[in-house]
């Protein structure tokens, strides 16, 4: 009997344990209305949840804000003094450079900047000389690249060189390989470009904030020995996400009330993105770089592709996946290659089906036209 008591009294407390509410999971996954991250929705104020959306039982970022003053920095609206409209409206494009020596030299200007990303919708964003994506930096494997960053931003900074194989001393990294760049600071990274690939670059200083506010562009280092038959069209498309509330522009997060309501490719969100027209027959590789800090399912209409390189790394043929869907994980590259088979405008597009939104309505966000034409 005495066993029995005892077996009874330890099966209760197991019962109430796991009755008990967890602090670690994320009480709003499974709730009625939460979204695709398992968050409740937002309010009007990107500082609090909407009512009964488990305040009492998860920080809010208002909450966050009081306790700890470096996520309340995190978390204040991306501001710079005098910032001026964009002079350029197209990102991601071939920054030219000079020779010095047999040194290719390219010269970049941290700076903030107002950036259309939709008729009507503008952001306060963070650049590299003044658009989003910054500029291209294309290069071939071997060259010695040198280049100049000028911090014209009300904060310090550094760059990145994701995935590319550079000099630990020029990694970008603050307190670990490099004092940050301080306002009106210059700072030269120089390195030679390997491997061959498809990479990016972007600020290593206050990520979270710098880099969803725009601090990014891509960097293609082409082959030495020139691709036996090359794509006719080769396109790279940034994919990243913005949070823009009662005209001011915050750093979208993935956390309750940080969560993004705009998202955009190479800085633009649909029907602002680019139309791509290919002729029927064309092979198309499109260069697919995930920058933000959400996954993206990207979904292209009517033709299959194939994953020809991961990271900026060929895929060997017999191991390359033919799919019509490859999620984009963040700081994930994807080279995917295509024939334009069929005539017709062809939609590219994020499959989680809210990020084809501009401020919850659609259509908008990550889509854009492959228009093949005869």
């Amino acid at each position: 009997m005495k066993k029995f008591s005892i077996f009874v009294l330890i099966s209760l407390a197991l019962i109430l344990t796991a009755c008990a509410p967890s602090t670690g999971a994320n009480p709003d996954v499974g709730m009625p209305g939460a979204n695709d991250n398992g968050n409740m929705p937002m309010s009007d104020n990107p500082m609090t949840l909407v009512p009964g959306a488990s305040a009492g039982v998860t920080a809010t970022p208002g909450s966050m804000m009081a306790d700890n003053p470096e996520a309340a920095h995190m978390m204040e609206p991306i501001t710079a003094p005098n910032v001026q409209p964009a002079t350029e409206t197209t990102g991601g494009q071939p920054l030219a450079y000079r020779d010095e020596n047999g040194v290719k030299v390219f010269e970049l200007t941290a700076k903030a900047v107002q950036w259309p990303i939709l008729d009507g919708v503008t952001v306060t964003a963070f650049t590299y000389n003044g658009t989003v994506p910054g500029p291209m930096i294309r290069v071939t494997e071997g060259d010695q690249v040198r280049i100049v960053v000028k911090n014209e931003l009300p904060d310090p900074t550094t760059v990145h060189w994701h995935g590319v194989e550079v000099p630990n001393e020029m990694d970008g990294v603050p307190g670990v390989t490099q004092d940050p760049i301080q306002p009106g600071e210059t700072f030269t990274y120089e390195f030679i470009a390997r491997p061959a690939g498809t990479f990016m670059y972007h600020s290593h200083f206050e990520g979270d904030v710098q880099v969803g506010a725009g601090l990014y562009a891509p960097i293609i280092i082409d082959p030495r020995e020139p691709e036996a038959n090359p794509p006719a069209v080769d396109k790279t498309l940034m994919i990243s996400e913005w949070l823009m509330t009662d005209g001011q522009t915050f750093a979208a997060m993935p956390m309750s009330g940080m969560e993004p309501n705009y998202f955009t490719i190479n800085g633009k969100s649909f029907p602002a993105t680019e139309t791509i027209t290919v002729r029927k027959g064309d092979l198309v590789r499109l260069r697919l770089i995930g920058i933000g800090q959400f996954i993206h399912p990207m979904h292209l209409h009517g033709m299959p592709f194939e994953i020809v390189a991961t990271d900026g790394h060929p895929v060997p043929e017999g191991a390359r996946l033919t799919k019509d869907t490859v999620s984009v994980a963040p700081g994930e590259r994807y080279d995917i290659e295509f024939v334009a088979a069929e005539t017709g405008q062809w939609v590219l597009h994020c499959h989680i089906l809210h990020h084809t939104t501009n401020n919850n309505v659609e259509p908008g966000g990550l889509m854009l036209m492959i228009n093949v034409v005869e």
